[in-house]
């Protein structure tokens, strides 16, 4: 029965405990509500006076910018007026010019009237006159200065006969000083141009049965050889025959020699060709510094410096168009000498120009640029005179005629050039490689035109600016220079430019 009485207690103390912790958290609750209103509430006031506080800044920027626009409206007007006010002023200053003007030409058609009508009034004062003197003198005007000029040469025949001297030495000095300059010009005008250049060399062997030993077993006796060399041995089916070809002549010429003492000794291996083509390097030495020796003293230049006569003796080994360009040098001299001669030009100057205007080529191989370029360069390095370097750098029209004496240089290394047999061409081949070298650079996409220049020495390439940006034309220059290289046969250096050209064009109506 206890237990039953503990059990209820328990039970309405429960209870009761869960009715008064219900109420308690339904009052903290209430509590909580309504802080949270009161918080929102105090956004909701601040955000209403951020945003008047926007609202009044955005209006009073807007009046500023409108004062502003409406100064800078009222400045323009005024400034509007003012170039009107002054156009008037203009027009107005144009009209009293224009009158003033009107006023001066009716002036001016009177004072030409007055002085028409004192002219003929002179003109019958002088007629008037001279009947006068007729009458008097009992001479006519005719006799009378006859008259007169027979006393004046009587009385100034020595003066006279001295000023008719005179002017007969400056007019001889002007004429000969233009028949300088005629002659100059018309020799210059009628040289013509020749083209072509030799790249290989041919060897001729005693029987055919010397190419197995030339060739080796699996190749490599013409391998050595072409790899001390740097040339390249062609042994086709052409019966006894061997073609060196390489583009550098000295080379070709040690390998020939080399092949020629190989062939005589009949012991062609390895070995002995390593000896014969070191043997052959020191005589073709022995014999560029013997060949530019002879020329300096052929020519009578003496005093030049010592690698300048060995570069010489180096042209001998080089042709040009099939020229010996030694040979072709030594003949430009002597022209050019001669036509100083003749014409009144520095004749040691012109020789010795003549003698050096290709020395360029015998490096122009392994040194960039063109070789009137090259022979400048070398020719300052070594010292040679100033007017030596200026008479000689313009016989490709390169440089500017600076002197008469580059002038005749220009001419004789024409004249040598296009005299009958001095150089191997046809006009066939020079239009296969002009045609060629256009045709290699119209190949590449984005092209417009394409022309060849300075006889095959520069090709100038215009390509369409839509198609080929900056970066590409550069790319495009450096594509074709290598197509070439790979691609064509030469002598000396092709410039490759490429012009890309963007033109805007706009119409004022």
């Amino acid at each position: 029965m206890n237990q039953l009485i503990l059990l209820f207690i328990a039970i309405i103390s429960l209870t009761i405990g869960s009715v008064l912790g219900y109420f308690a958290r339904q009052s903290i609750a209430k509590k909580q509500a309504g802080t949270l209103e009161e918080k929102i509430q105090t956004r909701i006031s601040q955000a209403k006076s951020e945003t008047q506080t926007i609202l009044a800044e955005a209006k009073e920027k807007a009046s500023q910018i409108l004062g502003k626009t409406k100064g800078e409206i009222d400045q323009r007007q005024q400034e509007l007026l003012k170039n009107e006010r002054m156009l008037l002023r203009r027009e107005e200053n144009l009209d009293n010019k224009f009158q003033l003007l009107e006023g001066q030409e009716q002036e001016f058609q009177q004072k030409v009237k007055k002085l028409k009508g004192i002219k003929e009034n002179l003109e019958s004062l002088r007629a008037e006159a001279s009947e006068n003197l007729e009458r008097i003198s009992k001479l006519s005007k005719e006799e009378a200065k006859k008259e007169l000029l027979e006393n004046l040469e009587r009385e100034y025949q020595k003066d006279i006969l001295g000023r008719i001297k005179k002017l007969e030495t400056e007019g001889e000095e002007r004429l000969l000083k233009r028949a300088k300059e005629i002659l100059a010009t018309t020799i210059q005008k009628v040289t013509i141009p020749q083209t072509q250049e030799l790249t290989t060399t041919t060897l001729f062997l005693p029987s055919d049965e010397i190419k197995g030993r030339i060739i080796g077993k699996e190749g490599r006796n013409i391998k050595t050889l072409e790899r001390l060399t740097g040339v390249e041995i062609v042994v086709d089916e052409t019966p006894e025959v061997v073609v060196i070809s390489g583009f550098d002549p000295i080379r070709r010429q040690i390998a020939k020699m080399a092949l020629e003492k190989l062939i005589k000794d009949g012991r062609i291996q390895p070995a002995r060709i390593e000896d014969e083509v070191a043997r052959a390097g020191t005589e073709i030495s022995k014999k560029i510094k013997e060949a530019g020796e002879e020329a300096v003293y052929e020519t009578g230049l003496i005093g030049l410096h010592p690698k300048i006569v060995e570069l010489l003796g180096r042209l001998n080994f080089r042709t040009s168009y099939g020229q010996n360009v030694l040979l072709h040098s030594i003949e430009v001299a002597y022209l050019a000498s001669t036509l100083a001669g003749e014409i009144g030009g520095n004749v040691l100057i012109a020789k010795k120009a003549g003698l050096l205007h290709d020395i360029g080529k015998s490096v122009d191989q392994q040194v960039e640029g063109s070789h009137a370029d090259i022979g400048v360069r070398i020719l300052e390095k070594f010292g040679v005179e100033k007017e030596v370097i200026t008479a000689m750098k313009s016989h490709h029209e390169e440089y500017p005629y600076e002197s008469l004496e580059a002038v005749i240089v220009q001419v004789a290394d024409q004249i040598s050039g296009a005299r009958p047999g001095a150089r191997k061409d046809t006009v066939e081949n020079y239009l296969k490689r002009i045609g060629d070298l256009e045709a290699v650079a119209s190949s590449f996409p984005g092209i417009e035109k394409v022309w060849a220049l300075r006889a095959g020495r520069e090709i100038r390439v215009f390509v369409r600016p839509e198609e080929i940006d900056d970066l590409g034309a550069q790319k495009l220059a450096k594509e074709i220079a290598a197509r070439i290289e790979s691609e064509l046969k030469y002598p000396g250096e092709i410039k490759v430019t490429v012009v890309r050209e963007n033109r805007v064009i706009e119409y004022a109506k």
